[in-house]
């Protein structure tokens, strides 16, 4: 595996990004952006996401990133019911939702693979150095 210096080098921040930003288009549509608590709520674990990627990378240490992935993880499965929500309420289209709920679970196993990475590899992190 290459190293990786910063958390953007990642590719699950990457994902979590574009999923983010998916979601963040999607939170505008017209009925959908006048359910406040909704769209609020969406865009909050979106955003959690990729941010626990990035405050889990930024500790330096393994066992405390393993807790922000795991974080992250759960906030991709909040972001999935409430995607339901938003299909439910007919705020996107079927395709959108599956599309949108493809992502995120594509993302969380990814996350999942990388969190078995860490907890078998020897590397502890940069701050054990």
């Amino acid at each position: 595996m290459a190293t990786i210096r910063y958390f953007e080098d990642l590719e699950i921040w990457q994902l979590a990004r574009v999923f983010c930003n998916d979601i963040y288009r999607i939170i505008n549509y017209d009925n959908f952006s006048k359910d406040y608590k909704l769209k609020e709520q969406i865009n909050g674990s979106s955003g959690s996401i990729m941010d626990n990627i990035a405050e889990g990378f930024e500790r330096g240490g393994n066992k405390e990133f393993l807790v922000f992935l795991s974080i992250s993880k759960a906030s991709c499965g909040e972001s999935r019911s409430q995607l339901y929500r938003a299909f439910d309420r007919k705020y996107i289209t079927e395709q959108e939702f599956e599309t949108l709920k493809n992502k995120a679970l594509e993302l969380s196993k990814k996350i999942s693979a990388f969190i078995l990475y860490l907890k078998n590899t020897e590397l502890k992190g940069y701050k054990y150095k």
